[in-house]
């Protein structure tokens, strides 16, 4: 019904974080159990809730080649996640990625 955004969420239990962040499907259930997710928080309906997770690690990997069909996350396993391990990171929003900080940067507090 209007804009959105998709984005691929990294973490070692990105998934049931991320889920847990979302609150229940169900709105109403959502206000009424944990009225501060994000769901209890701005959702309109069960079908207007706001927000999309996926349920498994599984149905991550599909709708992300389904959303990012340039995304290789196989190679962004073997290249991205071992230096993004190392962090310090931080979200560059022009570029829209996370980086890592490196050098002199890495000792900012």
């Amino acid at each position: 019904s209007g804009p959105m955004w998709a984005y691929i969420l990294a973490h070692e239990n990105a998934v049931p974080l991320w889920r847990s962040l979302m609150g229940p499907t169900k709105v109403f259930r959502a206000r009424n159990s944990v009225p501060d997710s994000i769901r209890g928080s701005y959702g309109l309906t069960d079908t207007r809730n706001t927000t999309h997770g996926s349920d498994s690690p599984a149905s991550a990997s599909r709708e992300i080649a389904f959303f990012f069909p340039e995304f290789n996350e196989e190679l962004w396993y073997q290249r991205e996640e071992p230096r993004l391990r190392r962090g310090p990171v931080f979200y560059n929003a022009e570029e829209r990625v996370h980086c890592v900080l490196e050098g002199e940067e890495a000792e900012l507090p």
